[in-house]
């Protein structure tokens, strides 16, 4: 088994040749920060300038434009609220003034409508008062024919019991002589 592992390669991380340079790292190298001190300064610059010449005017132009059209939105909508609230008042008062007018016009027509009943009342019970005359006027008409002619039932019936107990006929001077006593 020994034999085996002796026959694999291994992988290494050695440079080829078999020479081992000291590689190290390059940005901490001393004998490089002269050079990259330069193109940090030369990038830096660079970057500065394009960020001030391009990059930051377009994004305060659009930071402008941005807050100029917030506040262009904030008085639209605050000239939208004093519409809508103007509207609303509007339409209160509107409101108000019809339902005073509806409550005139109720009332205007309760008024006409109790005035017309009462006339109307008024007309029914002259009538009814007429019709109530007229038929007290005949009751007592019909009273005193029937008065007239109780009279002349009572002596035809007294005559009818008289004759049918006694056998003959009484006077006609003696049946007025009893209705006159049993009326008074």
């Amino acid at each position: 088994m020994a034999q085996a592992q002796a026959q694999t390669p291994h992988a290494t991380t050695e440079a080829h040749g078999g020479a081992h340079a000291d590689v190290g790292f390059p940005p901490l190298k001393t004998e490089t920060f002269a050079g990259q001190l330069v193109w940090l300064a030369i990038t830096f610059v660079l970057l500065y300038v394009l960020l001030s010449r391009l990059v930051l005017p377009r994004l305060g132009g659009i930071l402008e434009h941005r807050r100029a059209t917030i506040a262009k939105d904030l008085d639209d909508a605050a000239a939208m609220k004093q519409r809508a609230e103007d509207a609303g008042l509007a339409y209160e008062t509107a409101l108000s003034e019809a339902r005073g007018r509806a409550q005139a016009l109720a009332q205007e027509t309760r008024s006409k409508l109790a005035a017309e009943s009462d006339a109307k009342r008024k007309v029914l019970e002259a009538d009814l008062g007429t019709r109530l005359a007229e038929a007290e006027a005949t009751i007592q008409a019909k009273k005193i024919q029937a008065m007239s002619n109780v009279r002349g039932i009572a002596a035809d019936t007294a005559t009818a019991i008289v004759e049918r107990l006694t056998g003959k006929a009484p006077s006609a001077q003696a049946i007025d002589a009893a209705l006159d006593h049993v009326k008074a």
